[in-house]
Order: C-alpha cells, then sequence, then structure tokens
C-alpha cells in the first residue's frame, strides 16, 4: 500500500522514484514524514513538504491530499543562490504560503553557513 501511494505521488509530481525520498521519523506516537526532491541538475535535496500522523500509511495520505489539494494553490517563489566554494549561480523554485516557509524548505537539514541566497522573488500568478 505505501510503495503504490508513493508511486502515485511521484506521478503526479511528474518526477521519478529516484528524484523523492520519502523521510520518515517516528516521534513517540507520531510519525513525521519529510518528502523531499533533489534536483537532478545540481544534485542538491529540498523539502517539499511534512506532514505529522499517527502511521505511515496516514502520512503518506496526508502528503497525497496535500499535493492534490493545496500545493498548486501557494505562492510560487524563485531563488538564486550558490553553495559556498562553487562558482555556479543556482535557481530553484519552491511553493509556500509566505517567504518563512520557503526559507525552511531551502535550508532543511542544510548548514546556514554553506549556502548564500543572492534573490528569493514571488513569481507572478499564472
Amino acid at each position: 500500500m505505501e510503495q503504490e501511494i508513493e508511486k502515485k505521488i511521484s506521478q503526479i509530481l511528474e518526477l521519478p522514484v529516484n528524484q523523492l525520498i520519502f523521510n520518515y521519523k517516528q516521534n513517540e506516537s507520531i510519525v513525521c514524514l519529510d518528502l523531499i526532491t533533489i534536483n537532478p541538475n545540481h544534485k542538491q535535496s529540498f523539502l517539499f513538504h511534512s506532514v505529522k500522523a499517527i502511521d505511515k500509511n496516514e502520512a503518506l495520505e496526508k502528503m497525497l491530499d496535500y499535493i492534490l489539494k493545496y500545493h498548486q494553490t501557494e505562492n510560487s517563489y524563485t531563488i538564486q543562490w550558490l553553495k559556498i566554494g562553487d562558482k555556479t549561480l543556482n535557481t530553484s523554485y519552491f511553493r509556500s504560503k509566505n517567504i518563512y516557509g520557503v526559507l525552511d524548505k531551502f535550508y532543511y537539514e542544510r548548514d546556514l553557513n554553506s549556502y548564500k541566497i543572492y534573490s528569493i522573488s514571488l513569481n507572478p500568478i499564472s
């Protein structure tokens, strides 16, 4: 059942399974699912969305529900950034309710001092 939902999420997002990480964390009686995407160009991973539930199946159902109902309604942002030590300026795209959510997704499990953000812009509504 879990693999079927993970595959469905992959299909809806139009991303191959090898570009998604379903990171489950158990904290007492709560399961936290962090869905992480991997950019094939610069090989960096970013948080897509997090949900909390009582078990893995419920977490996957909540993630699927988010993707189907809410993801496209959030604001779209563009970030231009550089990993310290690299010379290539990268561009990444995020969806979030606000700029703080974008920064949380960008810096998920990262050292704040290892990356320099040059710009964050709210994309026009299309």
